[in-house]
């Protein structure tokens, strides 16, 4: 039998949305008051759901106290708190929108976690504007 496992979460963060290829006129054209100067922030709420078979001997299909301490590591001890643009190293070079931010944090836990689960993240970057993302291209 297979069953979804899901844990809420939250981090707070700032960024800007800026392409360096263009000038300031086209990324405010593109991106709007995201691509102001002094940077904006939002608290940013997620879901991750896992995927797979019940182990018949724990009942779990992962331990939500492994997955609560995969998400504090690779989620909120990275990301809350920060400039997304200047603290986290990756997005030096990757715009950092919402579909960027969930691909990179699918990427971080589908390394932590079973090959033979199905891992999606929902991240919300506002209460309505939200992205998902379940690593099938």
């Amino acid at each position: 039998m297979k069953a979804t496992i899901s844990r809420k979460g939250h981090f707070s963060a700032a960024h800007r949305l800026y392409n360096h290829h263009w000038d300031y006129k086209k990324n405010i054209e593109i991106f709007g008051k995201c691509a102001y100067l002094n940077y904006h922030g939002h608290n940013y709420e997620y879901i991750v759901s896992i995927t797979g078979k019940i182990d018949p001997t724990t009942g779990f299909v992962l331990s939500l106290q492994k997955l609560k301490n995969i998400l504090y590591d690779e989620i909120e001890e990275l990301f809350d708190h920060k400039n997304i643009n200047l603290d986290i190293k990756e997005f030096y070079s990757i715009n950092p929108t919402a579909e960027n931010i969930v691909i990179f944090i699918w990427n971080k836990i589908n390394k932590r976690i079973s090959s033979n689960l199905d891992l999606k993240i929902t991240l919300y970057e506002t209460v309505n504007n939200f992205v998902e993302y379940d690593g099938k291209k």
